[in-house]
């Protein structure tokens, strides 16, 4: 980025699911560009309610009020999605836009997807542009965030609590911000111990049914059945549960797949594209569990989903069936 040295370039393209960075660099690059006095004048935003072309050019050619700089934000606007007569006018804006002005477009609900057939506008965007995919941090980086977050209130975590938090959280700084917050507010001691991130914290469906898993593997079958009862009041729809169990059973097939064959944690991390933290809790659960009973799984899975699709069954009472026999075979396989 370019907020060090205050030389922003005229055109900037923001896209990614780590939402908290996207808006961190848009809120600095406005603060930065935009003084409070003559915001209102020289600051223009655009979203689907007020975007036009038309409006848009005529933001771009606004001179500076007062100020040297303006500041253009449009928000989740598909330019390719245009017409033919409204691309060909956004190109011709975007390769001739004033030396004052700083164009951003972001898109965070939807991604950002240009088509490069449309050559006008593409090359528009390409040769003025700097597309920007905010992705999610890595972990060692994440870690470090976490920890400063917390010492900031004056409160110390340990490293692994800080992996477990990313781990049932999905790992976003937008989520981890609102939930360290919360376990700040609620722990009465300057160290932040597992009890306290529990108490405050909702883990997310994948975090759930990752549990749901290491409890069959320690034998508490009734656990199991609670964790997916947890999902039902989490209110998250039965295709969309079953879709994070399966894909938590594939993992553990290639997991107990690549043990067979000498690998390690870093090999699952960089086939499925997993943190450390989660490669290795699930290593060490897939060794619980037989190479039979994970081809056992992902064939009663796809039978689940099949009745989900087609049959006239209670969704919820197909998923109790589905752990319940999960359970079982679970059970017979460390007889």
């Amino acid at each position: 980025m370019h907020l060090k040295e205050r030389k922003f370039g005229r055109l900037y393209i923001f896209s990614g699911e780590e939402t908290f960075l996207l808006h961190y660099y848009l809120e600095q690059m406005k603060k930065k560009l935009l003084d409070e006095l003559t915001e209102s004048f020289n600051y223009h935003k655009f979203t689907s309610e007020n975007f036009s072309v038309a409006a848009f050019a005529e933001a771009t050619e606004n001179l500076p009020m007062m100020a040297e700089n303006t500041f253009i934000w449009v928000d989740e606007i598909d330019i390719f999605k245009l017409n033919e007569g409204e691309r060909e006018k956004l190109a011709a804006v975007l390769n001739d836009i004033p030396e004052y002005c700083s164009i951003v477009f972001t898109y965070t609900a939807s991604e950002f997807k240009p088509d490069k057939r449309l050559k006008k506008l593409w090359d528009a965007v390409n040769r003025n542009g700097l597309i920007v995919n905010f992705e999610k941090q890595n972990q060692r980086d994440l870690i470090a965030w976490i920890t400063r977050h917390f010492a900031a209130e004056k409160k110390s975590i340990s490293a692994d609590l800080c992996a477990y938090l990313i781990d049932i959280t999905g790992g976003t700084m937008t989520a981890l911000s609102g939930e360290i917050s919360k376990i700040c507010a609620y722990s009465g001691s300057d160290t932040i111990v597992k009890s306290d991130i529990d108490a405050v914290t909702e883990p997310v469906m994948e975090a759930v049914a990752f549990e749901m898993t290491n409890l069959m593997g320690q034998g508490q079958y009734g656990g199991a059945l609670q964790k997916l009862h947890t999902l039902f009041k989490m209110q998250q729809e039965p295709v969309v549960i079953l879709g994070a169990v399966g894909s938590h059973f594939r993992r553990l097939g290639v997991a107990r797949t690549l043990q067979d064959n000498g690998k390690t944690y870093s090999d699952l991390m960089r086939l499925c594209g997993m943190s450390d933290y989660a490669a290795k809790k699930t290593m060490d659960m897939a060794r619980r569990f037989s190479p039979r009973f994970c081809a056992f799984a992902a064939q009663l899975i796809l039978e689940t989903d099949n009745a989900l699709k087609t049959s006239f069954d209670d969704p919820q009472r197909l998923l109790e069936v589905l752990i319940l026999r999960l359970a079982q075979e679970a059970r017979n396989d460390k007889n």
